[in-house]
């Protein structure tokens, strides 16, 4: 299996949109909108914390940063 990591810079631009999703996911169910956008919003906002949640940061080559 490959060494799967993720950037500090692609895990914050996965963080911001996971928060974007998450965050228009809850006003269409606070609206009682549309069923078809809670899947629209909902499942990138699951993905993307599950993403974040279980792909480990590639810390390798930042300075400070003791291993």
């Amino acid at each position: 299996m490959t060494d799967l990591t993720l950037t500090p810079t692609l895990a914050t631009l996965l963080f911001v949109l996971t928060c974007l999703c998450g965050f228009q996911y809850r006003r269409v169910w606070k609206a009682e909108g549309p069923r078809y956008q809670y899947w629209l919003y909902g499942v990138p906002a699951a993905l993307g914390l599950a993403i974040l949640a279980f792909v480990p940061l590639d810390l390798t080559g930042l300075a400070g940063v003791s291993r």
